[in-house]
Parts: structure tokens; C-alpha cells; sequence
């Protein structure tokens, strides 16, 4: 996750527009707000358009960003949101199976910054929402961001998360000799 380090990349240019989706877990309100303003302020800067859809918890943000990546035109994506511990552990599922996902969806080419940020109490919650101080989602904006660059960089992906339309012709293996097509 970005926005904690010493090193300032800054933000990448786009030859062409880019597009953004947030989404994020609205289950604290002030601090998913303050997250919103400083991943918006980000990619405003950037000048990269930017839409926001709003989950109920963080376990459900890959899950969105994975049905948004399928269907949708997104170029990147930032996941927002916060998970103050209780005193079960679902607070310990929450923040592993999102981080698991998340990766997942990363290694399958998908441009997601991680902002979800995972705290023991509500001050250090917001702290970490807080622009002026630690700004997780600013830094996971930027993440998103540079990894957009790093796509277009280096050719558009060759493939999608997940089912891929059927083509117009089936191609049967085997050799030569026959038909090659259904």
C-alpha cells in the first residue's frame, strides 16, 4: 500500500483518459468520507475520471472490483474502507480474505490500489484517513494510478478476470484432417 513512504513518484501523465473506479466500504462514515475526499483529490489532480461504488464492508470491495474489471471499462481501481479489531476474530477473516482477494485480482493484471486501511481503534483509523496526516487512500489512488501507467507501459492486457465471451467460431483440436471448426 502506498502513502507511508519517504519516496514521492508522483503522479504519472496519461497520453490518453483514464478511468477510475472507487469503491469503497461506507461502514464508518466519517472515516469513508474523509477517505473518499483524499483519494478524489488524487486523481483530480491527475486529471483521470473517477466514479465511486459504495459496498457495505470491505469483504465485499474485491468482489465489486472483480464484477466492475468483467463488466465495465475501468482502467483501475481503489479500494477503500476500515476495519477497527473487536473483540471476535471476524476482525482477523476481514482483513486477510480482502488482502488475499485483492492480490489475487492484482496478479490477474487487475490496477488496484489497496486503501482499506486495518486499525486497533478508531483514532488510529482516523489518523490513517486523515489527508493531512497519513492518507492511505491518497497514497492507494496513486498506487492505482502508477500501476494504470505501468499497464499502458507495457500493452494492454491480454486477458480478463473470469469468463471470457464465447467466439464467433469454436476451434476443435486435433489435427488437420477434417473439420476445424463447429
Amino acid at each position: 500500500m502506498a502513502g507511508h513512504s519517504d519516496n514521492e513518484m508522483g503522479l504519472p501523465t496519461f497520453d490518453k483518459p483514464a478511468k477510475v473506479a472507487i469503491v469503497i466500504a461506507a461502514y464508518y462514515t466519517s472515516i469513508a468520507e474523509a477517505q473518499l475526499s483524499a483519494a478524489r483529490g488524487v486523481l483530480d489532480k491527475a486529471g483521470v475520471g473517477h466514479e465511486t461504488i459504495e459496498v457495505p464492508g470491505s469483504l465485499e470491495i474485491p468482489t465489486a472490483i472483480g464484477i466492475a474489471h468483467r463488466l465495465s471499462n475501468f482502467d483501475g481501481y481503489v479500494a477503500l474502507g476500515c476495519v477497527i479489531r473487536g473483540a471476535t476474530s471476524h476482525y482477523d477473516v476481514v482483513v486477510n480474505e480482502s488482502a488475499r482477494a485483492l492480490t489475487l485480482l492484482g496478479l490477474q493484471g487487475v490496477c488496484i490500489g489497496n486503501g482499506i486501511i486495518t486499525v486497533e481503534n478508531r483514532d488510529q483509523a482516523e489518523e490513517r484517513a486523515d489527508a493531512s496526516r497519513l492518507n492511505t487512500a491518497g497514497g492507494a489512488a496513486e498506487a492505482a494510478l502508477h500501476l494504470i501507467a505501468l499497464t499502458r507501459r507495457f500493452g494492454q492486457p491480454k486477458g480478463g478476470v473470469g469468463f471470457k465471451p464465447r467466439p464467433d467460431v469454436i476451434e476443435l483440436a486435433g489435427g488437420t484432417e477434417g473439420p476445424t471448426s463447429a
